[in-house]
């Protein structure tokens, strides 16, 4: 590799020179230096660069663009009401059949006495996502939202997948549109949606982790009727199975293009596939994504997605501590105190179910970083100067 030193314009926000050890690298930080947009080839380039800690700067620059110093966090619960699933996605350790050892299916006062066990005064969002149960009744999950936005009016409801929207739309009776269902979850208290499901868009891939479940044009038909709605969403990505490179960018791009019609996404969030008790790991062999794989991805995914406000490094599949080093790899939100995560721990995530604020705020500030505690909607309620 050869290198090269690049000088920014003086009054850009990163004020400082940028060094490039890979000259394939160069046209592409001409761009993101002039606000260009990348294209897939890019994004290829991106990804097979040896030059890291300039992919890193490069993001880090992007993500300054957009929020300086700061780095958000949210006090979050995370809820699944069940584990009962029967889409059988080959990648999940979570889903359990009826009868099945681990198995639970909380009824409406067995979810206030969970929430209860974990409600804290500044806990300011309840993350629901959980199976696809198929003898729940449509008004069981208008009187979950209902009810916790009752109980509990300090915290936001963020509930659902587009996954779980679509199954909806099959236990109404008669059967609601996207639209019918997002809107009786509005009018009943919710506030935003979490971005699951969205695994990854190719159905050459879809077809072999999770076949039964949303397509991808129905995932981003969801997302775009809540949009509309004025309902504000997250998107995710999951990584590091048995997708190419170019078919991440497809799905990052699918997702800029959405976000150009709609402007309603709030995060990106790439998972890190979690290899421990589901179908697919056996079939691979356990592995776990690496350190440099994972700061690569959300690098490229900064700046590819130069539409959406935030990359979030979710701490609990990628490690704390990694998280931290990607707060200066285009990451502008580490996601929460997520008390009581189950989803990715049933498939192997090694972190623990929750940390602390004054964990989290440690985290940031010695990343350098100014650590401000947020709702839902990237509301900013507490900046730790």
């Amino acid at each position: 590799m050869s290198s090269q030193v690049l000088t920014l314009n003086p009054e850009s926000p990163a004020g400082s020179d940028l060094i490039l050890r890979d000259k394939a690298l160069h046209r592409i930080a001409e761009a993101v230096l002039e606000g260009r947009r990348l294209s897939l080839e890019d994004g290829l380039v991106l990804y097979h660069t040896r030059d890291v800690p300039g992919l890193m700067r490069l993001a880090d620059i992007v993500r300054r663009r957009k929020v300086g110093d700061k780095a958000y966090f949210v006090h979050s619960l995370r809820l699944s009401q069940t584990n009962i699933c029967y889409v059988g996605c080959t990648f999940c350790g979570f889903q359990r059949k009826f009868g099945e050892d681990g198995v639970w299916d909380y009824d409406l006062p067995q979810v206030w006495e969970y929430v209860d066990r974990f409600w804290h005064p500044d806990l300011t969002e309840i993350h629901i996502s959980s199976g696809h149960h198929p003898k729940r009744q449509w008004d069981y999950y208008l009187d979950l939202v209902r009810g916790l936005t009752e109980r509990y009016p300090g915290a936001q409801v963020k509930a659902w997948t587009a996954a779980e929207i679509h199954h909806f739309t099959k236990i109404t009776r008669p059967r609601l549109d996207y639209r019918e269902v997002l809107s009786q979850l509005m009018a009943a208290g919710l506030v935003a949606m979490p971005g699951g499901g969205a695994e990854i868009f190719a159905e050459r891939v879809r077809k072999q982790i999770a076949r039964a479940k949303v397509t991808s044009d129905d995932w981003l038909k969801v997302h775009r009727t809540a949009h509309e709605l004025g309902l504000p969403t997250n998107a995710t990505m999951l990584y590091g199975h048995i997708e190419t490179l170019a078919e991440r960018l497809d799905h990052m791009l699918r997702l800029r293009e959405l976000q150009d019609e709609t402007g309603g996404f709030l995060s990106f969030i790439p998972l890190a596939f979690q290899p421990d008790n589901n179908r697919l790991a056996a079939e691979l062999g356990t592995r776990h994504t690496t350190g440099i794989d994972d700061l690569r991805n959300l690098a490229v995914a900064r700046l590819m997605l130069d539409n959406f406000p935030h990359v979030k490094g979710y701490w609990i599949m990628i490690t704390p501590e990694l998280t931290q080093v990607a707060l200066s790899a285009g990451i502008s939100d580490i996601d929460g105190t997520i008390k009581d995560e189950k989803i990715a721990h049933a498939s192997g995530a090694v972190t623990e179910k929750g940390m602390t604020e004054d964990e989290l705020v440690r985290l940031v500030r010695t990343a350098g970083r100014v650590p401000v505690r947020r709702d839902a909607l990237y509301n900013e309620l507490h900046v730790y100067a």
